[in-house]
C-alpha cells in the first residue's frame, strides 16, 4: 500500500461528484467551497484538505478535537486515532475543500504499519488505556498530594516547600498528562476530572491541550513547535545558522545559567493573567495556530477561576497565616522545586545529544514530505525502564509516548522492546539511555553546543559536525 493511501482515497470520495448534491456516502455535497486554512471559522477543522464542520459533531472521545477548531487538524486527528480510516469522518458533516493542499509529513509509510501492527499484538483494540495499576499510582500522587497542600494551607516551612513543590509536579507526570491525552480511562469524565490536575498545581488544562497537542503535532519543527521555542530569547534549543538574529553572545554561556530559566517557569506563569483570562496560549499563538474558537472562549472562566482558587490555596492562605517574607521565600521555593522537577524532564525528552532538531528539514530541501512516525522517534529520547515510569508517569519512554499519545503510560514499558526492534529494523535512529544521568547530561552538552554555535563552526554550510 503507498503512503497517504487512505488520504486519497478519502479524497476521491469526497471530490467524486462534480456538482453539489449528495455524495458517495450519502452526505451533503458542498465541495463548491472553497477556501484558505486562515479564513476557516472557529466551528471548523481541516482534516486532509477537506473542511468538517464540528458544530453538531458528538465525539466519543470528549471534546479535544474543539481546542484546534479553526485550524488544520490533520496530524492531530491521525495521532489520536491509530486505527483510523476514511469512515471515521462520515460522521462530519463536509462543507469544503482546501485547493492544492499540502502537507509536510506523510502518513500509512511501511515504518508506521509494522509499528502498529507489532505493538497492537501487545496492546488490544480498546485495551490501551490505564491499567488498575496506574489509577493506583495516580491516586498515591494524588493523596499525597492532598495531605501536603493541607499541611501548607496551616503552616509553611522550606523542606514542605520542596516536598510539596515535588508533589506538583508528580500531579503534573503522573495524574494530568495521561487524562488530557484522553488515555487513562475510555470514559471522558474520567480524563476530564483528572485532567483539572494541571489547574491543581498551578497550570490550566486548556492551555496545556493548546500547547501540548500542538507540540506533540509538530515536535522539534523549528518554525512550529512551542516547546522549542518557549525559551527564547534566553535560551536557544533551535540550532540557528550563526548568522541568525536569535543569536546573542549571552547563549554561549546558556548552559551554565539554563536551570535558572527552567526555576523561573513557576512564577512566570502561575501570574500570567492576561493568558490565563484570554485561555489562548501565547507560545501556541505566535505559530499560528488560531486559538479564538467559541468552545475555548466558553472555557475562560473555568481556566480563570481554577487559578484563583489556586492561588488562595497555596499563596493567598499562607501569607495570611505569617505575612513575611520568609512566607515569601518558602512559596518561592515551592514554585522552584516544582519547576525544576517538570521543566528538566521535559526538556530532555527532546534536546539531547544527536536529536532531529530540524525533522522537516527534507522537505524543504526536496519537496518530498517527511514520515510522521519517524519524526517522533528521532526527536525523542528513551530512558531507564518501569521504575523511571513509576515516577515520571511514563514520560522516560517518550519514544513510546509520541508514538502512541492516546495510549497510557503503564503500557509503554511492555512495547518499548517492539519499538526498538522496529525502529531498528527500518533503520529509524532510536535513542536510549540507560539512566537518567546520561540523558541529562547529554542535554547540557547538547544546550551548550547550540549556544556556542559549535556545529555550525565545524562546518558552516551544514550545522553539522
Amino acid at each position: 500500500m503507498a503512503p497517504d493511501a487512505d488520504k486519497l482515497r478519502l479524497r476521491k470520495s469526497v471530490l467524486s461528484s462534480g456538482q453539489p448534491g449528495i455524495d458517495d456516502h450519502g452526505r451533503e455535497e458542498t465541495i463548491d467551497r472553497l477556501v484558505t486554512l486562515k479564513s476557516l471559522s472557529g466551528n471548523e477543522v481541516c482534516i486532509d484538505g477537506v473542511i468538517y464542520d464540528i458544530t453538531s459533531f458528538d465525539h466519543p472521545g470528549g471534546e479535544t478535537i474543539r481546542v484546534f477548531g479553526g485550524n488544520d487538524a490533520t496530524i492531530q486527528y491521525k495521532m489520536i486515532h491509530p486505527y483510523h480510516t476514511a469512515k471515521h469522518l462520515e460522521k462530519m458533516k463536509v462543507v469544503g475543500r482546501v485547493p492544492d493542499y499540502v502537507s509536510e509529513y506523510k502518513w500509512d509509510t511501511d515504518f508506521e504499519r509494522e509499528m502498529k501492527k507489532e505493538v497492537f499484538k501487545i496492546v488490544h483494540r480498546g485495551k490501551e488505556f490505564g491499567t488498575t495499576g496506574y489509577f493506583v499510582r495516580a491516586t498515591a500522587y494524588i493523596f499525597v498530594f492532598l495531605v501536603l497542600q493541607f499541611q501548607w494551607m496551616q503552616q509553611t516551612s522550606f523542606p514542605l516547600a520542596i516536598v510539596y513543590g515535588i508533589s506538583m509536579a508528580f500531579i503534573g507526570l503522573n495524574v494530568q498528562h495521561d487524562a488530557n491525552h484522553g488515555a487513562a480511562s475510555k470514559r471522558v469524565w474520567v480524563n476530564d476530572l483528572l485532567g483539572l490536575g494541571a489547574d491543581w498545581i498551578g497550570g490550566s488544562k486548556y492551555l496545556w491541550m493548546e500547547k501540548h497537542w500542538t507540540h506533540h503535532t509538530y515536535t522539534n519543527h523549528r518554525d512550529l513547535d512551542p516547546d522549542g521555542l518557549a525559551a527564547e530569547p534566553f535560551l536557544l534549543f533551535n540550532d540557528y545558522d550563526l548568522l541568525s538574529p536569535k543569536r546573542a553572545p549571552y547563549h554561549a554561556f546558556q548552559a551554565f545559567y539554563f536551570v535558572l530559566v527552567l526555576a523561573g517557569y513557576w512564577i512566570s506563569s502561575v501570574v500570567d493573567f492576561p493568558m490565563i483570562y484570554n485561555l489562548q496560549d501565547r507560545g501556541t499563538l505566535e505559530v499560528g495556530i488560531r486559538l479564538d474558537n467559541d468552545w475555548i472562549q466558553s472555557k475562560r472562566k473555568y481556566g480563570f477561576g481554577l487559578r484563583l482558587l489556586y492561588l488562595f490555596c497555596n499563596v493567598a492562605v499562607p501569607l495570611y497565616n505569617d505575612f513575611s517574607l520568609v512566607t515569601l521565600a518558602q512559596i518561592n521555593v515551592m514554585g522552584i522545586a516544582g519547576s525544576l522537577t517538570l521543566g528538566l524532564l521535559f526538556t530532555l525528552s527532546h534536546n539531547f545529544d544527536g536529536a532531529n532538531r530540524d525533522p522537516t528539514k527534507p522537505v524543504r530541501e526536496t519537496g518530498e514530505p517527511v514520515c510522521w512516525f519517524k519524526s517522533q522517534v528521532e526527536t525523542s529520547s528513551t530512558y531507564g525502564g518501569f521504575v523511571a515510569g513509576c515516577l515520571t508517569g511514563g514520560l522516560n519512554f517518550q519514544i513510546e509516548h509520541h508514538l502512541f499519545p492516546r495510549m497510557s503510560s503503564a503500557w509503554y514499558p511492555y512495547i518499548a522492546p517492539t519499538v526498538r526492534r522496529v525502529c531498528e529494523k527500518h533503520g529509524v535512529k532510536y535513542t536510549y539511555f540507560p539512566y537518567l544521568w546520561q540523558n541529562m547530561y547529554s542535554t547540557f552538552k547538547y544546550t551548550h553546543e547550540v549556544g556556542n554555535g559549535s556545529h555550525w563552526k565545524n562546518n558552516p554550510f551544514k550545522g553539522e559536525t
